[in-house]
């Protein structure tokens, strides 16, 4: 992290959270291999060399596979990239590391407890050449003297914490055990069901996979989840010409009846911004107020949408008043829902933004909805008669000049008093530009012999202009926003598409959806890319580990199977899909391939050392139930706070947690039973015995 910049942040963090089941999983199948090795009666170090030599090139490939799902997010563009970039650097490293350890250290440390009268093996006990006597000095020092001095200061320590939780947990791993060789049986009898009946669990697999598909669609879609910050805050609009004082009693009134919340742990208003002349009409002036609402700490997010519809309906009953609730943001989407009017003639721009905006207000679905194209305060337009300031030898833009040097006036100098620069404001006086008539009669030349009025070249009028003129790719655009009282953001689009299609607009001016939705699509897109990235190299890792083409494609029939599991756990939670839950399947294509790989693996070394292709199949899933289950079990152990939802930000980091979990849970009970079955059906290939040593699993 610290060669990266990575900071400590709510991602980097939840990557670290996201790692620590994921840590032990190599650790596990290792020490679960040397264990099963002592039990064939080997030594201590032979058991450790066997066991960790076995299981090695499986342990490294698992590894990988997880680690090259996380390459493809450097193609992810948009929120995806930005937001999880933290994440995945975190996680790749801790993955790394942890498989330094279960294929060193763990070895090592399984030596340890070899007895003074063990006999030591013949390889480090009578080498021939020098070479070996080489080899032998340095196992000499990192199998013996190593753990001897690192067990001087260790072993006592790890003595008493070893015997407290053995205390502890007595009674818990002594019903694990029980439970175990129950679930063992069986196991036993399912997968020799399974494989005497393979077509009907092929076919049970795919009907369950087409039916979690069918749930997709009612999952619901969204850019990111909802990410509740315990603020929030409302913009009010008065009537045009309502002076600041009005507009501040009754900001008052509005924030005295808000404290009255329970919820509600602080407010703050601010009444009336700029002038009359600088300040923009849509979201300044002395008719403008803005109300922060900070919610107590342990507010939810449900607590906060059920302040601001209480706060809706009580300045719904203020007459002219104009309102709009917004949330802190993590990105520049102030609300869900933004659409986007282009055309060239703002008359055109109003009349299709007011329709589309009238048939928001009448759908439940939208909340606060507000056009950038409403009409703005009354304003002084001065048109101007090019010809005939031509004719009298001005230019236009020096009398515009002129007339708002007069008016708005010029920083002439900066005053300085104590530590303070105080600007000093020169322009005409109050009296000679407060109306009208006054504004018509100012001189536009007033260094001529011949003074010139303004009415003179200009036509000046009082008028209704637009709140603000916005321009995009360098075109006229009208900005529809809202926010949505209940639903997905996907659901929302569908329907403002809907309208958008049933709506006539006028000739020139074009609508489409943009903001989240834009930038939802644009993510998906780049998130599929990454998946299938992401699988194709979870495949050549493979290929390169078993160096058969065949053996990872039957592996990777676990991915459709971990899509099975976080569609229904999505499901159920009622968690929506979002760009967080892709994360979490891109995860999943390198996480539940782990389980198939070391399954696999022993089940290819069996039948290379004699074994028939069913009895390989069936002891080679009886020796790695235990390593499955428990690396499955620790992994979603892991994951667990962050599925629950715990601590600020757990709405960014829930979903993948959710994703996650339902995925290997359901993955690893349909891989236990599934992939032998494939494997006995696509498997081909004629094994030799190439070693002399009898089989023994």
């Amino acid at each position: 992290m610290y060669g990266n910049d990575i900071s400590l942040n709510i991602m980097s963090l939840g990557g670290i959270a996201l790692g620590i089941g994921m840590l032990v999983d190599n650790s596990i199948v290792v020490l679960e291999n040397i264990a099963r090795h002592k039990a064939m009666g080997k030594g201590v170090l032979q058991a450790a060399q066997d066991g960790a030599g076995e299981v090695g090139m499986a342990v490294i490939a698992s590894t990988l596979t997880t680690v090259a799902v996380f390459f493809p997010l450097v193609f992810v563009d948009g929120i995806a990239g930005q937001l999880f970039r933290d994440q995945a650097l975190t996680v790749t490293f801790s993955l790394l590391a942890s498989l330094v350890v279960a294929v060193t250290l763990i070895p090592m440390m399984s030596s340890i407890s070899r007895t003074k009268k063990e006999p030591m093996p013949l390889e480090l006990k009578d080498p021939k050449t020098g070479f070996g006597r080489g080899l032998r000095a340095l196992r000499l020092f990192f199998f013996y003297s190593v753990p001897v001095f690192f067990t001087k200061f260790v072993k006592g320590f790890v003595f008493v914490i070893a015997w407290i939780f053995t205390q502890i947990f007595r009674f818990p791993l002594y019903v694990f055990d029980q439970v175990y060789q129950a679930i063992e049986k069986i196991y036993e009898r399912m997968l020799s069901g399974a494989l005497n009946n393979r077509f009907i669990v092929i076919v049970t697999a795919i009907l369950i996979f087409a039916g979690s598909l069918s749930l997709i669609p009612k999952i619901g879609i969204e850019l990111i989840p909802q990410l509740s910050q315990g603020e929030f805050k409302v913009e009010f609009k008065l009537p045009p010409g309502t002076p600041i004082e009005e507009t501040d009693n009754a900001l008052r009134s509005v924030q005295q009846a808000v404290r009255s919340n329970e919820n509600v742990r602080s407010t703050f208003a601010v009444a009336g911004t700029g002038n009359r002349m600088d300040a923009n009409p849509d979201e300044g002036g002395e008719n403008w107020g803005e109300l922060n609402v900070m919610l107590a700490s342990d507010a939810s997010s449900l607590t906060e949408s059920g302040t601001m519809n209480a706060m809706r309906n009580s300045l719904s009953e203020i007459p002219g008043l104009q309102y709009k609730f917004s949330r802190p943001s993590l990105f520049t989407f102030s609300t869900p829902v933004e659409i986007e009017i282009t055309g060239f003639d703002l008359d055109d721009l109003k009349k299709a933004s007011d329709k589309i905006t009238r048939k928001m207000d009448a759908n439940s679905r939208f909340a606060d909805v507000k056009s950038t194209m409403e009409i703005g305060s009354p304003e002084i337009q001065i048109l101007f008669d090019r010809d005939r300031a031509a004719s009298l030898g001005l230019q236009v833009h020096e009398v515009a000049d002129r007339v708002v040097s007069n008016v708005r006036g010029d920083v002439a100098t900066r005053y300085s008093w104590r530590d303070r620069k105080i600007d000093v404001l020169v322009r005409a006086r109050e009296q000679d530009r407060s109306s009208l008539d006054e504004i018509q009669q100012l001189i536009v030349n007033p260094e001529s012999e011949k003074p010139i009025p303004l009415s003179a070249i200009a036509n000046v009028i009082v008028a209704n202009g637009p709140g603000e003129i916005r321009r995009t790719s360098q075109q006229r655009v009208a900005i529809i926003n809202a926010n949505l009282n209940y639903g997905d953001l996907g659901e929302a689009a569908e329907e403002i598409q809907t309208i958008i299609k049933e709506t006539t607009l006028p000739t020139g001016t074009y609508a489409r959806i943009a903001g989240q939705n834009e930038e939802m699509s644009n993510s998906f897109r780049s998130l599929v890319f990454a998946l299938a990235l992401a699988i194709f190299l979870v495949y050549l890792v493979m290929a390169s580990q078993f160096e058969s083409l065949m053996h990872p494609f039957i592996i990777l029939f676990t991915i459709p199977l971990a899509l099975i599991g976080a569609v229904l756990a999505l499901y159920i939670t009622g968690t929506t899909i979002s760009v967080v839950v892709f994360i979490g399947l891109i995860l999943l294509a390198g996480i539940v391939v782990n389980n198939a790989i070391v399954l696999i693996d022993l089940i290819n070394q069996l039948r290379e050392r004699g074994m028939d292709k069913l009895e390989a199949i069936k002891e080679g899933g009886k020796s790695r139930l235990r390593p499955i289950l428990m690396t499955t079990l620790t992994t979603t152990l892991g994951l667990l706070p962050l599925a629950i939802g715990i601590g600020d930000g757990a709405e960014l980091r829930a979903p993948m947690g959710i994703t996650v979990i339902g995925g290997l849970l359901v993955s690893t009970l349909l891989t236990l039973v599934v992939i032998p079955v494939m494997y006995s059906v696509m498997d081909r290939k004629n094994y030799t015995n190439t070693e002399s040593e009898p089989v023994n699993a």
